[in-house]
């Protein structure tokens, strides 16, 4: 068991304890970029240490109250298909299966690290253009069909690269959901995660993409480090944390699009 990774489970832990966004974000890059983990086996790796800590979010947020199943259910009827059909896509049809995939789970990373730092950024902006979109009351049919449409975009994304199921899912969710409290769309986009990076990560490991010893170090680390983040993130601005959040996962994403 390498105490590198422990630490680097930790540093992850304690950001997103802190920032409440970056798990995937943060982990995958870090383990290609860093330690040198082959693309597929470090988002396959991160989708199951994902679940396993997303897990206890959802227990927290359902003792509170401040999870919409329904919205849940209805994110889970895109993204579970699609993330089997995504993988079974991958390993069917790219040159050498999943293994053989580095360069396009590495574009799709950072093509996704992207798209998360400019949703954190936008978010508040997102939300007002959600009433001018949708109207103040929107119809319920078409909002349902939209979030199962926004399942099926996490569960592509999600599968591929294990980012987009925490700030993309978020910023979502409070474009569709705009009278809905922070609180509860928090609860239910974690709520939705678990399911999906469970399904997700278990379908890499039946493709072999999976390192159990490399899963339990960032566990122990991270679960520390997760309380000690949510402990001290009172005492540190919004405001301070989210560019710099957003400016690192720019940075990140940029490399893996070049890489």
């Amino acid at each position: 068991m390498d105490f590198a990774y422990t630490v680097a489970g930790f540093a992850v832990g304690a950001i997103v304890g802190l920032t409440g966004v970056g798990g995937g974000s943060l982990m995958t890059p870090l383990l290609v970029l860093i330690f040198g983990i082959h693309p597929s086996v470090a988002v396959g790796t991160d989708l199951l240490y994902a679940a396993i800590t997303k897990a206890g979010g959802t227990f927290a947020h359902s003792l509170k109250g401040s999870v919409n199943w329904t919205i849940t259910r209805r994110l889970a009827t895109g993204s579970i298909p699609a993330s089997l059909a995504t993988l079974w896509l991958v390993h069917r049809y790219a040159p050498g299966g999943i293994d053989g995939a580095t360069s396009v789970i590495s574009v799709a990373l950072g093509i996704a690290l992207v798209l998360t730092a400019v949703a954190i950024v936008l978010r508040h902006r997102i939300q007002r253009l959600s009433h001018r979109v949708l109207g103040e009351v929107p119809d319920p049919v078409l909002v349902r069909n939209l979030t199962i449409a926004t399942g099926l975009v996490l569960g592509v994304l999600v599968s591929i690269s294990s980012v987009g199921a925490g700030a993309l899912g978020v910023t979502a969710l409070f474009f569709l959901y705009p009278g809905l409290p922070a609180l509860r769309i928090v609860g239910s986009d974690i709520a939705h995660a678990v399911p999906l990076t469970a399904v997700a990560g278990l379908g890499h490991w039946a493709l072999g993409t999976v390192d159990w010893l490399l899963l339990g170090s960032l566990l122990i680390g991270s679960l520390p480090g997760i309380w000690l983040g949510s402990h001290i993130s009172a005492r540190v601005p919004d405001r301070v944390l989210r560019p710099i959040l957003a400016s690192t996962l720019v940075l990140v994403g940029a490399k893996l699009i070049t890489h």
